[in-house]
């Protein structure tokens, strides 16, 4: 999974943002059936509204061939831009920590003789 918008943050930052309210939220297509959903870092003051937006749009725009199920579609599409997203915090977290370990040093050894 791709994640958006942590350009240049370190793990440690990424974490104390998150503390401050930070999250990762995903809105998914749900017109196409390719499961390639795109996750984004949403900052504590910004917000999510572009975002779910963009995918409201393309779901709206892809679900002309789809013209039974339309409004299931939208009607859950409308969802996820007024809950703002699904998230998926604790997942990406669980990734970047298998990924990019918290430095712990070992003090014992650190220590002169």
């Amino acid at each position: 999974m791709k994640a958006e918008n942590i350009e240049g943050l370190s793990l440690f930052e990424i974490n104390l943002l998150i503390q401050q309210g930070a999250r990762f939220v995903m809105f998914p297509d749900l017109m196409t059936k390719i499961k390639s959903y795109t996750i984004y870092f949403i900052r504590p003051e910004e917000n999510t509204f572009k975002y779910a937006l963009k995918h409201f749009l393309k779901n709206i725009a892809m679900g002309w061939n789809r013209l039974p199920l339309i409004p299931f579609y939208l009607s859950k599409s409308l969802f996820y831009l007024a809950v703002g997203g699904k998230d998926y915090t604790e997942k990406i977290l669980a990734d970047l920590m298998q990924i990019e370990p918290v430095y712990d040093p070992d003090l014992y050894s650190l220590q002169s003789a």
